[in-house]
């Protein structure tokens, strides 16, 4: 097959810190075979050669923040016949979502001497807010086995198959002692997507929730174990606004928490 029959692959960036597309390019041996396979039309992180739609494939990273940014996915979305989103910026909005319980306005005041030479919106927000998404690869950042396997499903017309479970099925799988029963310590891993490879649990400490919510999360069960192990209303609202705090589960046991909080 020549080069200009293989599929073309565009790797976009939004406002986000980049360790998504690095964990592209960590693939290392692996991703020559996939360049090998596809035509890397634009990857900025990799090669300032940057070449027009359409794409065959497209990879977002980051969520978006600015009013640029909304015209720039929508163009990226009409150029791509198939659009995989990256992380948990893109996928729910990341770290910096947390400007989305908080006045934009005044964090401009405080950091820039000039703040009215700043454009951006109230809120950031996950890419399939504003287009479709035919796929969301979560993590935080996302692991390279799931995303050599995302690129190699849809190169070959299949669906991806990437795990929907839990971390605790992880942890059991690596014969991790759980630290919520051994410990006493706060963990969101019964509600956590695995992925990450039970990273956290592995060393004695909580999950974060880095892959967001798993496909039937019971955070509802989970929050008055949390309470029952030390942790108040404030500190529930905390831990779920963190890599995730758009992902819709996560959402809500944050706002829930944060009127249990209101005085």
């Amino acid at each position: 097959m020549g080069a200009s029959a293989r599929p073309r692959l565009g790797v976009f960036k939004f406002a986000s810190c980049d360790g998504c597309q690095l964990t592209l390019l960590d693939c290392e041996d692996d991703l020559l075979a996939v360049a090998e396979r596809v035509e890397i039309a634009d990857f900025r992180e990799a090669s300032s050669a940057v070449l027009e739609g359409p794409f065959d494939l497209a990879l977002v990273e980051g969520s978006i923040t600015t009013p640029a940014e909304l015209a720039r996915i929508a163009e990226i979305r009409a150029q791509s016949k198939t659009l995989v989103t990256i992380g948990a910026c893109a996928t729910a909005g990341g770290i910096q979502a947390l400007r989305n319980f908080g006045d934009v306005r005044e964090f401009a005041r405080v950091v820039y001497a000039r703040p009215e030479f700043i454009q951006t919106l109230a809120t950031s927000t996950p890419i399939r807010d504003h287009v479709p998404v035919d796929f969301e690869l979560r993590g935080c950042p996302i692991d390279k086995g799931q995303l050599l396997e995302v690129i190699s499903a849809f190169l070959g017309g299949r669906a991806p198959n990437v795990p929907t479970e839990s971390v605790c099925i992880e942890c059991k799988r690596r014969g991790h002692v759980c630290v919520v029963v051994a410990h006493g310590t706060p963990c969101l891993g019964p509600v956590t997507q695995s992925g990450c490879g039970a990273i956290c649990p592995g060393f004695h400490r909580g999950c974060y929730g880095c892959f967001g919510p798993q496909d039937t999360p019971n955070t509802g069960a989970l929050v008055p174990k949390l309470s029952e192990l030390g942790m108040d209303p404030s500190a529930v609202m905390r831990v779920f606004r963190t890599f995730n705090a758009l992902a819709p589960a996560f959402r809500a046991a944050g706002d829930a928490a944060e009127k249990e909080s209101s005085p």
